[in-house]
């Protein structure tokens, strides 16, 4: 298993396929590019991101407050009327840099020039699931996600230390409150069943157990700091996954992560995210072997499975259903225009299914076919509408347009949405629009990288040919036909 890509085999379908697993897709250009460096070189551009600085600037107030506990608490004594207004304008400062931070994530997917770093960032958002509904935090949010960017490929143990260790993370599973007294047993659960060995590989003891080995990991709400509370701390024996001792947090999660099903498990969930289905028992047992030997380090897996014969293989090119964050930022990248403000991309991307910072439930989204319904099929259809042609966004009317912040901020989005409709003659050069033809197959070659079945191709040379000289306009609704087709919803 993992047989090296045989060079013969490296053209622009594996290129393309690179781009869409590895990214967020691109354009013929970057495709062409990726066949000329072939796949080592390839593979190596996305893979070894640190080569590319990324002048990314984090939001404003993503920084420690240092008066937020002493504004907190001064809140906490004001009158009734005076206490509940201050918690109304705090929720609502959180709510309004949540926002923004969701929009600076979909504007750095869509222009970084480390396109891996961020979908690697974005797959552990969806596996450590944690939700801004009950953080109600924007700079532990920011914080969490910069975890997950900054050891995007590193070591699993670190990794998981660091995000049990994070505050949005010991708010969410309720870990910041976990005593001697009442061990909480959340994060003790969770850890074992969706980030490091999935269902039935610990029993209900070990989740007592772990739960008692972490009470005393809590948060510092004044530093805004993990800490340790060691009158907290439970210091009897403890047996875990078959191990006995005085065991600490630290101690049960190289446990946990010393166990063979917890190479396993992570790199399924890894090649599942990436290919698009879930590896053999062969497969999976030759990742997890090849994991095990680099030390636990991500880097040199993923860069395994994406140089594999397997990860090119018939059943996975073309045959991911995309989320919607990858339906956008893909969109935005091949049609090479500008994200939408905001506040309309959060909501395009919730009307398909997905809200950033706020996952359905502890074990995130289920992805695959899950993202396709009656309704979120119609919504690409309409989006696909308001990205190509610049006309006002539907999912603005979802915000609270009595608003003024928000009914400004609908305004100014849908300006910069008419501004920014597809540039024709920049994506397809005078000689692609020579005939007809050619322009079909440069429309195909940009937003598939493959052909249209033959009843689409020819609904498509249908509307093209009703149409003498097609212009700008023309194109833009050719682009949409193609954008609606269910091949598109595929990477």
């Amino acid at each position: 298993m993992l047989q090296p890509l045989s060079p013969g085999k490296w053209n622009s379908v594996t290129a393309a396929h690179l781009l869409n697993r590895a990214g967020f897709g691109g354009t013929p250009a970057s495709v062409q590019k990726l066949v000329e460096l072939g796949p080592d070189a390839a593979v190596s551009m996305f893979v070894d991101y640190e080569r590319y600085p990324d002048p990314t600037p984090a939001p404003d107030w993503a920084t420690p407050d240092p008066d937020r506990e002493k504004r907190l608490q001064a809140n906490r004594q004001a009158p009734d009327e005076q206490r509940r207004q201050l918690l109304r304008e705090e929720q609502q400062l959180q709510r309004q840099r949540i926002n923004e931070l969701r929009g600076w994530w979909l504007d750095r997917m869509a222009t970084s020039p480390r396109p891996f770093q961020e979908k690697m960032t974005l797959f552990w958002h969806g596996h450590f699931a944690t939700s801004a509904e009950k953080v109600r935090d924007a700079y532990y949010i920011w914080r969490q996600n910069e975890l997950f960017r900054r050891l995007a490929t590193g070591n699993w143990l670190q990794l998981l230390t660091e995000a049990a260790r994070d505050p949005a993370m010991l708010i969410w599973l309720d870990q910041a409150q976990s005593r001697k007294e009442h061990p909480n047993e959340n994060f003790a659960r969770e850890v074992m069943e969706l980030f490091t060995l999935g269902e039935g590989h610990y029993t209900e003891k070990d989740v007592t157990e772990v739960a008692r080995a972490l009470t005393g990991w809590s948060l510092d709400r004044r530093t805004q700091m993990f800490v340790e509370r060691p009158k907290w701390h439970d210091y009897g024996l403890k047996t875990v996954l078959g191990y006995t001792g005085s065991l600490d947090g630290q101690a049960v999660l190289e446990q946990i992560v010393a166990q063979p099903q917890a190479a396993v498990f992570i790199t399924a969930k890894i090649w599942n995210f990436f290919a698009g289905e879930l590896p053999s028992a062969a497969l999976n047992q030759a990742l997890a072997d090849g994991f095990r030997r680099s030390g636990d380090n991500f880097k040199p897996l993923v860069r395994a499975m994406f140089l594999s014969e397997e990860f090119y293989g018939p059943t996975l090119v073309r045959n991911q259903v995309k989320s919607p964050v990858q339906w956008l930022v893909g969109s935005v990248r091949m049609l090479e225009t500008e994200m939408p403000p905001p506040l309309v991309s959060i909501n395009l991307i919730r009307s398909l299914g997905q809200d950033l910072f706020a996952p359905p439930n502890v074990k995130g989204w289920d992805g695959g076919l899950s993202w396709i319904s009656t309704n979120t099929l119609l919504a690409r259809y309409n989006e696909a509408e308001a990205l190509i042609q610049g006309n006002p966004s539907p999912v603005a009317d979802s915000v609270d347009a009595k608003n003024p912040n928000q009914a400004r901020a609908i305004q100014f989005g849908m300006r910069r949405i008419r501004m920014g409709a597809v540039d024709v003659d920049k994506i397809l050069p005078g000689p692609q629009r020579a005939n007809k033809k050619s322009l079909i197959a440069a429309l195909e070659q940009r937003l598939l990288q493959s052909k249209l079945n033959e009843k689409q191709e020819s609904a498509l040379r249908e509307y093209l040919e009703a149409r003498e000289d097609p212009s700008d306009q023309d194109i833009r609704g050719a682009i949409r036909l193609i954008m609606s087709t269910p091949e598109y919803q595929l990477a």
